[in-house]
């Protein structure tokens, strides 16, 4: 009885150290998103209901409920890292190819507009 206390509360506690890193990521993920020196998503994106959101474009789709539009995460992965795969004609830079962003802040941003 006693150990499976000490595990359950050793399982609780790992998630408290874990969590505050997940709300990190989320915004530094946002910060990409906003930054108009690195993903300046907010040039071509509206991103509805986000008070902090200005000056939202309107050329590419809204970025709303994304779990929908791209169900494989990994597809929305590769949108960000290269959209002129889907379509040789989108304006979207290619921010992986081209070395916009690195991996990293590609999954950061990937993770954030998912989340939208």
């Amino acid at each position: 009885m006693r150990a499976s206390f000490y595990i359950l509360f050793s399982l609780v506690f790992s998630l408290v150290l874990i969590t505050p890193g997940i709300a990190a990521d989320e915004e530094s993920g946002k910060a990409l998103v906003f930054d108009k020196s690195k993903g300046n998503c907010l040039a071509c994106h509206a991103i509805p209901n986000d008070p902090t959101a200005t000056s939202p474009g309107d050329v590419g789709p809204p970025l709303i409920d994304m779990k929908s539009r791209y169900p494989d995460r990994a597809k929305l992965r590769a949108q960000v890292w290269d959209a002129t795969v889907a379509n040789n004609r989108t304006g979207m830079p290619p921010f992986g190819r081209n070395k916009i962003l690195t991996e990293a802040e590609i999954d950061k941003v990937t993770d954030y507009v998912y989340g939208l």
